[in-house]
């Protein structure tokens, strides 16, 4: 069965009982019901703290940059740019304005192009300047293989280039110029391929603008785009944050975490570009609706509770719902009527019905919950192979994904009958790369508040190593599903945009949770660096001198 239901017409929707009446049948407001827990059950507390985003302020986001008004000027820098890029006389050259491109968050507006100048790149095996300049060698390489182009070097040898180059700038980066140590500590800090694009921009434009031969019409377009960008965030924030209040489960699950804004960021870095709005405001929905059901099987629910639950999400049936407790009513009603919501709207406006896949993705993550509720109940310590089988669908990737694939299916068109088969082997691979960041940022935290061994502890018990070197292995393990991932860009037929997905996951898991040391994270704990990264992306515009043409940073954090 193909990922996606065949096409059928939106009149055939009352007979497959999709009608917007069915959809949210017992339709609730939370917030307006008095919560009612058992008294005479004990219940853990993950001791979370309350969201940091006010819902106020979060409804006055507003920002003075109009996109009706610019829009003469963004199209004038993008024909700029183009024929920048056409004109360009060296390959060297044409390589830099590319991988400027990206990495001011601007590639998305000329994908044609640059496939066309990449294509003519890798097909010239004959310029000498290529081959013997190491610079060039380099960026040809990393550019080529980004695209998808069949670039050989041998992974031993990446891994070693890796440690002497890190090695060597740890050692030359006190002695240089101010702008050239930013830029090698902030390689050192993270590569540039894990390193999420809207961050990045954000870091490289004032970067950029200092640089030599800096094209200044690229920094204004990039400034603009920005900003464009950002608009559609906040439009989406603000409806996003009304829909949560609406539901009222921040206020009556209050053992669970209010993440509102940490969750869209998640939905924003899977998808950042503004035609994929409905797209964001869809996955953020899916990963608060995800922690506050974790939070019911890793910290408050008790195992006869959550089997109940697992069986009600199981049969996708509302009648099922009469033998939960009232808490966990609230939380059914709320993911049933928000589910079948989505998979409407979808209905609707393309005619594909995605219930069935979306529904399926919970209940594989309900079913993962239980396993390890249950062996937090019974002690057990599974094997690491053991606990990564199921771990990779608890962290909660399953329907994140399964919803990006519904919501761009139709614009990605996938043609081979075998496209559910292969996209299954991705799945996997993306679960895992959210995985280890969260397990090595968390993993001793969430033990002290009582949880199942994660991978570390895992491996340390199979093992018999200490934690040290048990997170060295873990941090191995990220780096080689980093590793099976660029491999699917050369050698898998499914769409780019898939595999992107796959990697944006790993990208803003590492984002979120690098910081952490094992007892606290960017996401359960949030504080003041990830504050200033939200706020650089949803609320602090970038500014331009329209009276001089020339743009300029106004710094409002960097990644």
């Amino acid at each position: 069965m193909s990922l996606f239901a065949e096409p059928f017409q939106v009149d055939e929707a009352k007979a497959h009982g999709l009608t917007p009446q069915k959809c949210v049948s017992k339709h609730i407001s939370c917030s307006t019901t008095t919560p009612t827990y058992s008294t005479t059950v004990p219940r853990r507390s993950g001791n979370y703290k309350p969201s940091i985003w006010d819902y106020d302020f979060v409804q006055s986001l507003v920002s003075d940059y109009k996109v009706e008004t610019n829009a003469t000027r963004v199209e004038k820098l993008k024909e700029d740019v183009k024929h920048l890029l056409k004109e360009t006389d060296s390959s060297l050259a044409q390589m830099e304005l590319i991988d400027n491109l990206h990495r001011l968050g601007v590639r998305w507006l000329f994908e044609t192009d640059i496939k066309q100048a990449l294509y003519t790149i890798s097909l010239d095996n004959t310029n000498i300047e290529m081959k013997e300049d190491l610079h060039a060698v380099s960026t040809r390489f990393r550019l080529l293989r980004q695209h998808g182009h069949k670039v050989s070097a041998g992974e031993t040898t990446l891994d070693e280039a890796r440690a002497f180059t890190s090695r060597h700038l740890m050692d030359i980066k006190e002695n240089i110029d101010p702008i050239l140590h930013k830029k090698v500590e902030h390689a050192l800090d993270m590569p540039l391929h894990w390193r999420l694009e809207k961050l990045e921009a954000r870091w490289y434009m004032d970067i950029y603008m200092r640089e030599e031969g800096m094209n200044s019409s690229l920094l204004e377009l990039a400034m603009l785009h920005f900003n464009i960008v950002q608009t559609t965030f906040q439009t989406n924030l603000k409806s996003l944050s009304r829909w949560w209040k609406d539901l009222g489960l921040g206020e009556q699950l209050s053992f669970a975490r209010d993440r509102l804004v940490d969750c869209f960021f998640w939905a924003a870095a899977m998808t950042s570009e503004p035609q994929f709005g409905r797209c964001q405001e869809a996955v953020a929905k899916v990963v608060q609706l995800t922690t506050t059901i974790d939070d019911i099987y890793d910290v408050y629910g008790t195992v006869d509770e959550l089997e109940l639950f697992t069986n009600a999400v199981d049969r996708w049936d509302l009648e099922a719902m009469e033998q939960l407790p009232e808490y966990m009513k609230t939380c059914f009603l709320a993911l049933y009527n928000s589910i079948n919501e989505i998979g409407y709207e979808i209905l609707k406006e393309e005619g594909r019905n995605v219930i069935p896949y979306l529904r399926n993705a919970w209940k594989k993550m309900c079913k993962a919950y239980l396993v390890e509720a249950k062996w937090y109940s019974s002690g057990y310590t599974p094997t690491l192979e053991e606990y990564l089988q199921t771990s990779w669908i608890s962290v909660g990737s399953l329907p994140m994904q399964t919803y990006v694939f519904a919501l761009l299916g139709q614009n990605l068109a996938p043609e081979s009958s075998d496209f559910a088969e292969k996209i299954s082997d991705i799945l996997p691979l993306a679960g895992m790369m959210v995985r280890f960041p969260d397990d090595l940022g968390t993993s001793t935290d969430e033990l002290k508040r009582g949880d199942v061994p994660k991978s570390i502890q895992c491996y340390m018990h199979e093992a018999g190593v200490t934690e040290d070197v048990a997170r060295d292995h873990i941090m191995g393990l990220f780096r080689e599903t980093w590793k099976k991932l660029n491999e699917y860009l050369v050698e898998s037929s499914l769409p780019h945009a898939f595999i992107d997905h796959a990697m944006n996951l790993g990208r803003v898991s590492y984002c979120t949770y690098k910081h952490g040391d094992g007892f606290s994270d960017g996401f359960g704990d949030p504080g003041s660096q990830e504050k200033k990264m939200y706020m650089s992306l949803f609320v602090e515009a970038l500014q331009v001198d329209e009276a001089k043409g020339i743009s300029f940073y106004v710094d409002g954090g960097s990644a």
